[in-house]
């Protein structure tokens, strides 16, 4: 006789049921929000009082310079969280990825952030149009998808920052449906921030940073197969 729902459950320590791994997650996930926040900041703080000026688009880059390593920091502490309710530690986990990759992401952020600096300020400012614009704009987003694996790849992985930016680019066509599923992330990011402001897109980031790994799964774990030893 197969076995009776009471006995399932009599295997089951408390912390480890579908309830409790569901509040795991959400509490996970606030810490981690809270943290990404706090290291944050300083370049929050900048954006709040900053005007939706196309002049001001070197300035919104220099004030998201934190959220780079925030966001790696998110990425490690939410792809090591614990499932079990009663052993969470999402806080350690968050400030050792911040600690351990901070001058890795920094690498790959601050490039990224003034090569969105220069198109944005090119489309905005200079009012390029015509077959330029577009050109900029599909050079654009095919960065940010290719900063998105890096800042996966770099958040999870011990490599240098050539080899990440190299592996970043290889699974930009390599894994198609992760780039689909990152593409449609940064639409939803982007119709947050003109909706609302880009500190309100800011505040979804343990979310973002959630689908950002399950997008990445593939991705992950070839990395693990074929380039760790």
């Amino acid at each position: 006789m197969s076995d009776t729902l009471p006995d399932r459950m009599a295997g089951i320590r408390f912390g480890e049921g579908p309830l409790a791994r569901a509040c795991a997650l959400v509490y996970t996930l606030a810490v981690v929000e809270s943290l990404f926040l706090l290291t944050a900041v300083p370049g929050l703080a900048g954006l709040v009082l900053l005007s939706r000026d196309a002049g001001n688009i070197p300035l919104a880059a220099l004030c998201l310079i934190p959220a780079g390593p925030a966001l790696s920091a998110a990425l490690y502490a939410l792809h090591h969280r614990r499932l079990d309710l009663t052993d969470l530690r999402p806080g350690a986990a968050f400030w050792r990825g911040y600690r351990v990759n901070l001058r890795g992401v920094v690498k790959l952020w601050v490039p990224w952030l003034l090569w969105m600096a220069v198109i944005g300020s090119n489309l905005a400012v200079a009012g390029v149009g015509g077959w330029w614009a577009v050109s900029s704009v599909v050079i654009a987003v095919a960065a940010t998808l290719w900063i998105a694996n890096a800042l996966v790849i770099t958040s999870l992985f011990a490599f240098r920052a050539r080899d990440v930016a190299r592996l970043a680019a290889y699974f930009l066509t390599r894994s198609p449906r992760a780039s689909l599923g990152n593409a449609c992330l940064l639409v939803l990011a982007a119709t947050v921030t003109l909706i609302a402001s880009e500190v309100a897109a800011l505040l979804l980031a343990s979310v973002l940073a959630s689908l950002l790994l399950l997008n990445g799964r593939t991705m992950i774990a070839e990395v693990r197969e074929r380039f760790t030893a």
